[in-house]
């Protein structure tokens, strides 16, 4: 118990810091940009403008805004946004938070039930076709970017040529509208492209890792004893290969269930991601810092939930200070 407790003081300890150089790195950084949030709006009266700026508190020094800011932030206080009318910081994330995390959730969920199963086929059916076609799978994922397969998808399967791959077939997934997020046909696409690198990652690290425990004198010692092929791959094999899974798959799930930025734009969800695309453009700096500030504090807590857990499940990871 000691030793778990000076293991999660070290991490949150450090989590801190890491954020404390976010805030400080991004609050710079934003006030560092030429005009201010107010240049874009139209024929804006200089009173006006000027009352704006007040309200905003931008008319004060950098100095003394940084201080403001951090004071509001101890409070769990993020702004008003500048854009979003009579909506606070806080409020936009309550509400768009969930969006973003259902389609990292997903998108984990779909990367784990194929890449999987493509990694323990792969693996014994090595130097085969069905090898082969899952690691060209595999290298599609990794090498493609996300968005370049949230592109493809919308061309090819829905929206350009009356989504000729589908309709042809006559199934319902060419009926889908291309945006939103409230119905489950809609979220078949983003998700499978969000999700494919999880895939690719996952069939990779399986495949070599099976084909590796595949050779283990115990699991020859099986075979030989005349255990079942299905009871060897089950209960020896993927047990053993499944830990080195879970260390990728741990800061994996931590970024993806933040969402895609990229993705929910192409897709028109409304996640936190789309809010923080259109703040950026608009030069919005209480959503821009309050929604960065979220998301590196939820991925600094989800490292520090993931180390905890992966010590605990590996015994060869010493939780007071031994080598990682």
């Amino acid at each position: 118990m000691k030793n778990i407790l000076k293991f999660l003081a070290k991490r949150i300890a450090t989590g801190f810091v890491t954020l404390f150089l976010v805030i400080t790195i991004t609050f710079v950084l934003l006030h560092q940009l030429p005009g201010d949030p107010f240049d874009g709006e139209k024929a804006i009266p200089p009173q006006v403008k000027a009352n704006l700026m007040a309200k905003y508190g931008l008319d004060k020094s950098l100095s003394e805004q940084y201080v403001i800011y951090l004071k509001n932030l101890t409070k769990g206080e993020l702004g008003m946004s500048m854009k979003e009318k009579g909506r606070t910081v806080n409020r936009v994330i309550k509400q768009s938070f969930p969006i973003s995390a259902d389609l990292g959730a997903r998108s984990i969920i779909f990367g784990l039930i194929v890449g999987i199963p493509l990694g323990i086929i792969g693996a014994l059916y090595r130097n085969k076709i069905a090898d082969r076609v899952a690691m060209l799978v595999a290298i599609v994922g990794i090498s493609v970017p996300s968005f370049v397969i949230a592109g493809l998808l919308q061309l090819y399967v829905v929206n350009v040529h009356k989504g000729i791959l589908i309709d042809k077939l006559n199934l319902p997934l060419g009926r889908i509208l291309l945006t939103g997020w409230d119905s489950p046909s809609k979220k078949i696409l983003p998700v499978i492209a969000l999700g494919l690198f999880t895939v690719a990652m996952i069939a990779r690290l399986m495949r070599s890792k099976m084909i590796e425990i595949m050779e283990q004198d115990y699991i020859k010692l099986a075979v030989a004893k005349g255990v079942k092929p299905f009871d060897i791959i089950i209960k020896h094999a993927l047990r053993n290969a499944i830990l080195p899974v879970i260390t990728v798959i741990s800061p994996t799930i931590a970024g993806v269930l933040t969402g895609s930025f990229v993705i929910e734009t192409m897709f028109g969800i409304p996640g936190l991601g789309k809010y923080y695309i259109s703040s950026i453009v608009d030069r919005d700096y209480t959503m821009v810092l309050g929604v960065t500030v979220f998301y590196a504090a939820f991925l600094i807590i989800m490292m520090i939930i993931m180390d905890l857990v992966y010590a605990l499940v590996d015994p060869k990871i010493k939780l007071n200070g031994g080598s990682n």
